[in-house]
């Protein structure tokens, strides 16, 4: 793993927390509780500060950036961002599932028990309200998501990945 200190900035890591071997995190990043970091990620708080809440999980070739001087990232609890998704300088509120290969654009606010589909690019300075599922390029709500979707995918996913984790961690 590569974790660096970039212009007196150094990453903070919660407890309980996985890192991959080969994922980066640089800069002005804080990491809540039970995070995990995997293969190939980077979280480069290098132009702006990231910070991350407990039990979010930033799969394997995820990219967190920010714009400088402008626009930080800020996520959430319990947060799912998936493989090769990209989220720049917006905010992801609690218990949302940011979908594979999905793009959210600076100034977003993904409000909370939201879904982002897979392959979604939500545009600059988009509102994803509370409780909805957003799909589509350019990102569009699709649908309200039931009670079932929500700890059927958003939770089930989040503890997943502190399972996962659990598995590398004992080796």
């Amino acid at each position: 793993m590569l974790i660096k200190s970039v212009r007196g900035k150094t990453p903070s890591i919660g407890e309980d927390c996985y890192i991959a071997e080969n994922a980066t995190i640089v800069g002005e990043v804080t990491m809540g509780d039970q995070c995990s970091i995997w293969f190939n990620a980077v979280v480069r708080g290098d132009v702006h500060f990231i910070k991350m809440g407990n039990k979010v999980n930033v799969q394997d070739g995820a990219v967190i950036h920010c714009t400088y001087k402008k626009s930080p990232t800020t996520i959430g609890n319990n947060v799912s961002i998936g493989h090769n998704a990209l989220v720049h300088g917006c905010t992801i509120k609690d218990n949302v599932l940011i979908g594979m290969g999905s793009i959210i654009m600076d100034d977003c606010v993904v409000e909370s028990n939201s879904i982002i589909a897979a392959g979604a690019v939500v545009t600059q300075g988009t509102h994803v309200p509370a409780g909805s599922i957003f799909a589509g390029m350019p990102a569009k709500k699709i649908k309200d998501i039931s009670p079932e979707l929500s700890s059927g995918e958003i939770d089930r996913i989040a503890n997943a990945y502190v399972k996962y984790s659990g598995w590398f961690k004992e080796d």
